[in-house]
């Protein structure tokens, strides 16, 4: 026969746990002995493992309850449904935690899913995440004033980003962002981002380059937000407009009368 010390060691429990286990009606408590302890038996061992079980897995303990005094069959079936119950929970504290590390990150207190989502997808490709915030950014004032627009800007940049080329693009714009603006290499990347600007407007027109209808003064804003966040863009700009190209959110073509000297045709 076992002291409550003992059985409540045995069981993996308090003292003080076996003792709101007794008020609470769940281990039945034995008549004191003629030394005035109460003693127990292996059989209370057993039942204390299942209600700490039970309760450690969220089970109330009004249901514990039930469920000790259940048969077999009704026993598994509640513990199906509480399996259930907590997968359930489960999911929806993962929920809360994306949704709270997008909060943290400033996302989902900005922007609408459609957003969210595109940057998710960058990330999942691999994308640096300063270009992510880069994105992320760029997309906030673009939310609050056109809110209507995103869902069709939001499939046209999905679309974009089927093809490998531009998540190359993406790529080349990372390594820039360790450069200063004077490095050399930043001609490098210009070269080869100016390549596949070029590539994709003779292959889908100039149109598909920039169909956002941004206002000019807008742009322009989201252009600073561009250079304050990626200080060598400033500098790629520069470059790309030598290769034909002007513009950071409105992208287009270099005019003639506008071509830096010395630059070509």
């Amino acid at each position: 026969m076992l002291t409550i010390g003992e059985l409540a060691s045995y069981a993996g429990v308090t003292v003080r746990a076996v003792r709101h286990y007794h008020a609470k009606g769940l281990l039945p408590e034995p008549e004191r002995d003629h030394s005035g302890y109460r003693r127990y038996d292996a059989g209370a061992v057993i039942e204390l493992i299942k209600i700490r079980a039970l309760a450690e897995a969220g089970v109330p303990l009004m249901r514990v309850r039930e469920l000790l005094g259940a048969d077999e069959t009704e026993f598994t079936v509640a513990i199906a449904e509480i399996d259930r119950r907590l997968r359930a929970e489960i999911r929806e504290r993962q929920q809360r935690r994306e949704r709270i590390a997008r909060l943290t990150a400033g996302e989902g207190l900005v922007l609408p899913s459609e957003v969210i989502e595109f940057l998710d997808r960058l990330r999942s490709l691999g994308i640096d995440e300063r270009i992510v915030r880069f994105e992320r950014d760029g997309w906030i004032p673009l939310a609050a004033q056109s809110p209507e627009r995103i869902p069709e800007w939001i499939a046209r940049k999905h679309r974009q980003l089927d093809d490998p080329r531009l998540i190359d693009f993406y790529r080349t714009l990372s390594r820039a962002l360790d450069l200063s603006d004077h490095d050399p290499e930043l001609t490098a990347l210009a070269d080869s981002m100016a390549g596949y600007i070029t590539e994709l407007a003779d292959e889908l027109g100039e149109d598909h380059l920039d169909d956002t209808d941004i206002e000019p003064p807008f742009a322009e804003l989201l252009d600073t937000l561009a250079f304050d966040t990626v200080p060598a863009a400033r500098r790629l700009i520069e470059l790309l407009r030598k290769r034909g190209w002007t513009g950071w959110t409105k992208l287009g073509r270099v005019v003639a009368q506008d071509r830096p000297p010395g630059t070509g045709p």
